[in-house]
């Protein structure tokens, strides 16, 4: 089958991301494989970013922003479908307690000692943002407040912005807003593969056969390391239902309560049926993988602390007790948008705040896969971000300012401090941390070519197949020169002038990769170069060779003129990049074609390579302020005097180059802007 979307993941933000997407008029499947252990059950649906302390901003906006979202999002959910979500903005009390004997800190990180004084003290500690106020209760006024808090609540915060929305009922809407609006839905599927080819995903292997659609989201919350290296672990958390007696003629609570390590929400229903009030009580954190089944320690934690700070609830009767897994990144903040692959976006690793996001996360990405607009916002929540290293800190030497005013002997700045979101250098679906590539012809020696692919710190290195089966000058005992399991090899297919030597010559170089044991090696440099005088390539016989190349499953790099109408030819029959030359090869002129390499990179949406006539490091810089994505460098470093020394500055050079691209340059002006302000000179 194909469809537009296809969703992995039948969870909330599966379904809200379906439905958002449905009414936008895309055609959508979802693939659910176990609902009932989703993160989606494993909740109390509570809406708290202001009771939780969200301490990172832009986590802390997004939350906003979605909660933001919740009355008209839920509204048209209900108006769609006829059901109820359960929405209701009743407020969250936060309770704190004194513990005898103990200086205890409190959630405003005041010591709890002597609260009956210090009430005050820790009101005024505790700056409300104007975005979503709280208000300080004293030990008389949320007792008052709240009637039957534990006798050894002192205080607390009342967050009268935040909320709950019945999250099974919730799921249950989207659902059936699924269903009304036409959309598929595959229920116990399993995903077992995820088919990559050329930095696109061609479809996914499930139980049931192979599924191919346009774009992919996977949504596929704790499982989503199961299918793609993110870091995403489950952490189950089991949870109880109380019912509220019969004797009890009001639902005793009217607000959420979050407490010490528990959360207590009070559930009615829209009939008004006494008998299903209901009390939830969650939720414990347990790493244990995915670990099934409630135990006694858990749900005797949850009522401990649950009946500490609630009293009356040790006599109502126990309803239920289930358990799911919410999917945890290490940063506890959730992966969104685009991936390693062009039609392949992520929406995972909500942890505890999946049900608060759900319609901020449907919104953008939504966005993002049918209008490519991308919200800034998205880029704190990159997968990138969990990466060791990115190009913007490859080999960056940063020397700490010897800055004396007092207070600081010595200040650094770490290349983190600098906040730019990056990714690695993705091609095919490989992730390189260097944006420099070099070679391995014109070097004086071996060991000086040894020296400057190390000095470089490149982690592609093209090799001329036809040189090395030839032994020609400059690479004998090239395949023992290099240590190609931390080397990629680039072969390329120098030398050939026709589009079938440069398949045939394509072939050879991936049995000589699989030789030097990269067996998935499927890379090629693609040269046709019929011109011997000025070596410039033949853009009919490149797209020929191109398109036969990938037919055989190649990922083909191919050199060309800079040319923007080949480069989007080259891209549509599915090259994985497209490397416009600066300057004939070998020449050192520098960027002689800026303009086309410009076009080219605004149009490209895949990555573009400056390949051929950059001849010293301030080339480099402008060619990666274009916002080129890497750099193919050879003669420059082997023609220098002292070729390592140049192969490290060009490595600081892509470097920087990439840098000031991200940071975006001050704007040109026709006039002259003074630097200094003019407020407070002195005159005369």
């Amino acid at each position: 089958m194909t469809s537009d979307v296809l969703i992995i993941g039948g969870g909330i933000i599966g379904l809200a991301c379906a439905v958002e997407m449905k009414l936008r008029g895309a055609n959508v499947t979802v693939l659910c494989r176990d609902y009932s252990a989703a993160a989606s059950h494993a909740a109390a649906g509570m809406l708290a970013p202001d009771a939780e302390h969200i301490a990172n901003e832009a986590m802390l906006s997004l939350c906003w922003r979605s909660r933001a979202l919740y009355p008209d999002w839920t509204s048209k959910l209900e108006e769609l479908t006829g059901l109820n979500t359960g929405y209701w903005p009743c407020g969250i009390l936060a309770p704190l307690y004194k513990k005898v004997g103990e200086h205890e800190v409190s959630q405003a990180g005041i010591p709890y000692a002597d609260w009956g004084s210090r009430g005050a003290e820790v009101k005024k500690e505790f700056i409300p943002s104007p975005q979503s106020p709280a208000y300080w209760l004293d030990k008389d006024a949320i007792h008052e407040y709240q009637p039957g808090l534990g006798v050894d609540v002192v205080g607390g915060w009342w967050y009268p912005e935040d909320g709950q929305v019945d999250n099974r009922a919730l799921v249950k809407v989207l659902r059936n807003a699924a269903l009304s609006l036409g959309m598929e839905f595959k229920d116990g599927v399993t995903v077992e593969a995820i088919a990559q080819h050329q930095g696109q995903v061609i479809g996914v292997q499930t139980n049931i056969g192979l599924l191919r659609a346009d774009h992919y989201l996977l949504a596929a919350g704790a499982w989503a390391n199961q299918l793609l290296p993110l870091p995403v672990r489950p952490h189950k958390g089991q949870m109880l239902r109380l019912g509220v007696p019969e004797f009890v003629t009001e639902l005793p609570l009217m607000r959420v309560l979050f407490g010490e390590n528990i959360y207590i929400v009070p559930r009615r229903v829209a009939s008004g049926e006494r008998s299903c009030r209901s009390i939830i009580l969650g939720a414990t954190s347990e790493d244990v993988g995915f670990t099934p089944d409630n135990t006694p320690a858990g749900i005797q934690s949850l009522l401990q602390a649950a009946t500490r700070l609630f009293p009356q609830l040790e006599n109502y009767p126990i309803q239920e007790m289930w358990w799911g897994f919410r999917p945890a990144s290490p940063d506890e903040l959730p992966i969104l948008g685009d991936s390693h692959c062009r039609n392949l976006t992520f929406a995972t690793g909500h942890h505890r705040n999946g049900i608060l996001l759900a319609p901020v996360t449907a919104v953008l990405i939504a966005d993002l896969i049918l209008s490519q607009k991308t919200d800034p916002l998205l880029t704190n929540f990159h997968y990138s971000r969990f990466q060791n290293q990115s190009s913007t800190t490859t080999s960056m030497v940063t020397h700490p300012p010897n800055f004396t005013n007092g207070h600081s002997k010595n200040l650094s700045l770490q290349p983190a401090d600098l906040k730019l979101q990056d990714s690695g250098l993705i091609i095919a679906g490989k992730t390189f941390n260097s944006r420099l590539m070099t070679g391995t012809g014109k070097y004086r020696s071996t060991e000086e070519m040894q020296k400057s692919v190390a000095a470089s710190g490149c982690q592609i290195v093209t090799v001329a197949v036809r040189r090395v089966q030839t032994n020609a000058p400059g690479h004998e005992g090239l395949a023992e020169a290099l240590d190609w399991g931390k080397i990629w090899m680039l072969p390329n297919t120098a030398g050939c002038q026709t589009a079938e030597e440069a398949i045939r010559v394509a072939r050879l170089g991936r049995e000589m990769a699989k030789l030097l044991g990269q067996e998935d090696n499927n890379f090629v440099k693609l040269e046709v170069i019929p011109d011997a005088k000025y070596l410039l390539p033949d853009p009919i016989g490149t797209l020929q060779a191109a398109e036969q190349l990938v037919k055989e499953g190649f990922a083909v790099l191919p050199y060309i003129n800079a040319d923007p109408m080949l480069a989007k030819r080259l891209e549509d029959v599915g090259c994985a990049t497209v490397m416009p030359l600066a300057a004939p090869i070998g020449s050192g002129q520098g960027l002689k074609t800026t303009a086309n390499i410009q076009i080219i990179i605004e149009n490209a949406t895949i990555p573009v390579v400056v390949d051929a006539g950059i001849g010293e490091p301030s080339e480099a810089v402008q060619a990666m302020e274009l916002g080129a994505d890497a750099l193919l460098i050879n003669s420059a470093i082997a023609l220098a005097e002292n070729a390592p020394a140049m192969a490290y500055a060009m490595n600081l050079a892509t470097v920087a180059g990439r840098i000031a691209y991200l940071a975006g340059r001050m704007p040109i002006k026709d006039y002259a802007s003074a630097s200094s302000p003019l407020n407070g000179t002195i005159t005369g």
